[in-house]
């Protein structure tokens, strides 16, 4: 630690500097030279919030841009304005991951008959918690060939809720994915669960699950992509903060990343800009307590 700053302080109440930098062992020009080129209070202070900056973007795996980053700090207290963390970032060389356009991987069914029940109403507050669920399938290359990755999503908070990994992406992967999310959930019946048209949404073994636990079907519209918007954009969200940024040389370890993105990054930390930058766990017990108040209220 520099001594300078303790020269300084004695020089400010009165004290000899000449006594004071001999006490230090240090020469007068010295301290005089640092005096003249010493940071400005701007600056220091500009440090400070780039090791608070440092650490969130380091929390974040590398993926927050400035908008995150200034409503974790604003969260945390700190007061500043957004350009300049901005600034702090681009001085810092921090930038935040961009997402990539999707490629498809679900065959349309051209048989499937169905309507889009959702009609892009995707926006929080449309919907209640485990009433809507969104899907699809996506892929991970490795180096053992494609792990094939299901989700499904509930709409209101955005939390993955269920998904399965297989090196297949036949009719049981959608089906374990959604199984999964009925034993976490135990959502009533009336639920709608939204998808593509892809093969395996159409499949037997899948509606029959979908009339097992009284869910109702709902389809995007042929080449309409963005009636399933959400579920797109969390794959994007998922291959640019994770499984585009290094090799997979086995599909196990590819199972495990994705895992641990999910549940410990995604569901529980990751600041969603629709949820007014709150984690989905968060935003759900936001809404649970709502609830609960509103219940008190009414008896």
């Amino acid at each position: 630690m520099s001594v300078y700053p303790f020269i300084e302080a004695e020089k400010a109440e009165g004290a000899n500097v000449a006594k004071a930098c001999a006490l230090m062992e240090v020469s007068r020009s010295a301290f005089y030279d640092w005096h003249a080129h010493r940071p400005s209070r701007r600056q220091v202070a500009d440090d400070e919030l780039a090791e608070r900056i440092t650490a969130i973007f380091d929390a974040s795996r590398g993926t927050y841009g400035w908008p995150r980053v200034h409503r974790d700090l604003r969260t945390a207290g700190i007061c500043v304005s957004r350009k300049r963390v901005a600034r702090i970032m681009r001085s810092l060389g921090l930038v935040g991951r961009c997402q990539r356009k999707k490629t498809r991987t679900t065959i349309p069914d051209p048989e499937a008959k169905g309507l889009d029940l959702l009609k892009r109403a995707f926006g929080p507050g449309t919907v209640e918690l485990d009433r809507v669920y969104v899907g699809d399938i996506t892929y991970i290359a490795t180096w053992e060939g494609w792990l094939y990755l299901a989700t499904v999503i509930d709409l209101a908070s955005r939390r993955v809720v269920g998904w399965a990994m297989a090196d297949h992406m036949r009719a049981e992967l959608v089906c374990d994915a959604l199984s999964m999310a009925i034993a976490a959930r135990r959502p009533g019946p009336g639920l709608t669960f939204h998808s593509d048209r892809g093969t395996q949404y159409t499949s037997s073994e899948y509606v029959q699950l979908l009339e097992a636990n009284g869910i109702i079907q709902s389809f995007s519209r042929p080449r309409q992509c963005w009636d399933n918007a959400v579920a797109e954009s969390w794959f994007s969200s998922l291959k640019n903060e994770l499984t585009y940024r290094q090799s997979w040389p086995t599909r196990t370890q590819a199972r495990r990343a994705i895992f641990e993105y999910i549940e410990m990054f995604y569901n529980r930390r990751r600041l969603h800009s629709s949820l007014g930058y709150l984690s989905p766990a968060d935003y759900e017990q936001t809404l649970n307590h709502a609830h609960q108040h509103d219940a008190v209220q009414a008896a």
